[in-house]
């Protein structure tokens, strides 16, 4: 009986003994590696002043590039406001809408330029005071072909905010030539 017990108990020891010797055998499967994500490759031989001329000229492009939006100046009229009073192309325009009146029903409508005297209707957007008292609406002028937007010079310019149904005044805004950067090819002509 005694041969009974002490067999489960050598066999238990033993898988034991195994067991931490496996363990601590055992290989890493990780490796360390070097973080060089926040470091400056710095080149094993000097600069040559051609080379240091060029890094110089790449640098002074990007800082001339940087773009930063302009703050917001929410520009108002009766309920209805829009953050900017320019934009570059490709940056969107806000239009705010807070307190209209129960009674007040229109079309907000985006003019934009054909010529120094003349405006098209770009986009109306509906409102009704009974149905909805304050709303956003962000709008971001693109080129169309089958609108008939083919280049940047059909959004470059002064552009007017009508209010349709109301007393409240136009608001105008200016969109640049400038392009927002990363946007470029979007405002490549289409026609």
């Amino acid at each position: 009986m005694n041969g009974k017990i002490v067999i489960p108990i050598v066999v238990g020891i033993i898988i034991i003994i195994v067991g931490i010797i496996a363990i601590t055998n055992q290989e890493s499967t990780t490796m360390e590696v070097e973080d060089t994500l926040d470091r400056e490759l710095m080149p094993e031989e000097e600069l040559t002043p051609e080379v240091q001329e060029k890094i110089d000229e790449i640098e002074k492009i990007n800082l001339e590039n940087e773009y930063s939006p302009k703050d917001r100046e929410w520009i108002t009229s009766g309920p209805f406001q829009i953050d900017r009073s320019e934009y570059v192309l490709g940056e969107k325009i806000f239009l705010r809408t807070g307190g209209l009146g129960f009674d007040e029903k229109g079309q907000v409508a985006f003019l934009r330029p054909l010529n120094s005297t003349h405006y098209s209707v770009y986009l109306t957007i509906p409102f009704d005071g009974s149905d909805n008292s304050a709303f956003n609406y962000y709008l971001q002028p693109q080129l169309s072909k089958n609108n008939g937007y083919c280049s940047v010079d059909d959004f470059v310019g002064d552009w007017r905010v009508v209010f349709r149904g109301t007393d409240y005044p136009n608001l105008e805004f200016k969109i640049t030539k400038d392009i927002l950067p990363g946007d470029e090819e979007d405002f490549e002509p289409v026609c």
